[in-house]
């Protein structure tokens, strides 16, 4: 993606140009080189009223500003805009002038109603390059939120046995922590729904082998979706309220045999699939670092969208990681 301009006119206070690119080669460089966003331009809801003013900024630019700054733990219509200001940053986002806080403020809401394409398109492009595992991970997590947004609501956290003020956030992740499905909910919570969902659309961008999820994904409904697709769940059998609970570790155990009378499973393999079950945590850490752990937004709406902005952010680091080689001796951009 051309994220330069050819003008130099804007390179106030710099000596010279190799000055000035030698200075701004920023942490977030990288993120622009090896990913074109020019299919944001494609989606009506950015596209100007037929009466109103031509754009002065195009998505594609603003989509790498938001990236940079969430990136920098920058959140927020006024600090992206304070953030924009900066000569290096807006320049090496593509811009040919900084952005006023409206045009920021406006693109936010207007990517509200599209950011779950952009994150859809994202993942495409990990899959295209084949970065997808086997193995797809089940889980949700906390969404902690400001204090005064009053559609968050109080939550208990189970796995760390808290209470929290915000949403939840169901993912779906697979190799190298890569978030490839995702549904925002009120809470911290496994609802049968919405497992159901999130799982339909990981299935759609490519069949694994395993799914795994822990004891809140024994679901019927969801063992059956995955068999049926050839995909063998694995999540720890919980009896609830089960008179006679079977002899069995995994409710695939028992449900195979309802789908296949060829096919065994040896209690090993079960085992040591269900241990790689802790990649899904290490997927959340890697999220929340990318601005999934605290939602600064005011509403539902708008802090739905900065927790896809969050994947989103993830996935760009993921895919540049990639292009660039992995390469250890430029850790910083690796998340």
């Amino acid at each position: 993606m051309e994220t330069v301009s050819s003008s130099t006119n804007t390179l106030h206070d710099v000596a010279s140009v190799d000055d000035f690119l030698n200075a701004a080669a920023t942490e977030t460089v990288p993120l622009f080189e090896h990913l074109e966003f020019d299919f944001l331009v494609e989606y009506d809801v950015f596209a100007p009223a037929p009466r109103g003013r031509t754009r002065t900024h195009d998505p594609p630019e603003l989509f790498c500003g938001f990236l940079h700054c969430y990136y920098k733990d920058i959140y927020g219509t006024r600090p992206v805009t304070r953030e924009l200001q900066n000569t290096l940053v807006w320049y090496y986002c593509g811009f040919d002038k900084p952005p006023s806080r409206d045009t920021v403020d406006r693109f936010l809401t207007d990517l509200e109603h599209v950011v779950d394409d952009v994150f859809d398109h994202l993942v495409e492009q990990a899959a295209a390059r084949g970065l997808l595992d086997s193995t797809y991970r089940i889980d949700s997590t906390d969404v902690e939120a400001i204090p005064y947004n009053d559609d968050a609501s109080w939550n208990y956290d189970a796995t760390a046995d808290e209470h929290y003020y915000g949403f939840g956030c169901m993912l779906v992740s697979t190799g190298p922590k890569l978030p490839i499905a995702a549904a925002f909910t009120q809470s911290k919570g496994d609802a049968e729904e919405t497992a159901m969902r999130v799982t339909r659309d990981a299935l759609a961008v490519e069949t694994p082998i395993w799914m795994v999820g822990d004891s809140g994904y024994d679901i019927l409904a969801w063992h059956d979706l995955l068999l049926e697709a050839g995909v063998v769940p694995i999540a720890p059998y919980n009896p609830r309220n089960t008179d006679d609970p079977p002899d069995i570790e995994y409710r695939v155990e028992d449900k195979i045999d309802d789908h296949s009378e060829d096919v065994q499973l040896k209690q090993s393999v079960l085992d040591e699939t269900y241990n790689r079950r802790t990649q899904v945590e290490r997927t959340n850490d890697a999220c929340k670092d990318c601005g999934l752990g605290h939602v600064c937004a005011r509403g539902r709406v708008h802090a739905r969208t900065q927790v896809y902005l969050s994947l989103c952010l993830r996935l760009v680091i993921a895919l540049t990681n990639y292009e660039r080689g992995d390469n250890p001796g430029r850790e910083k951009i690796r998340v």
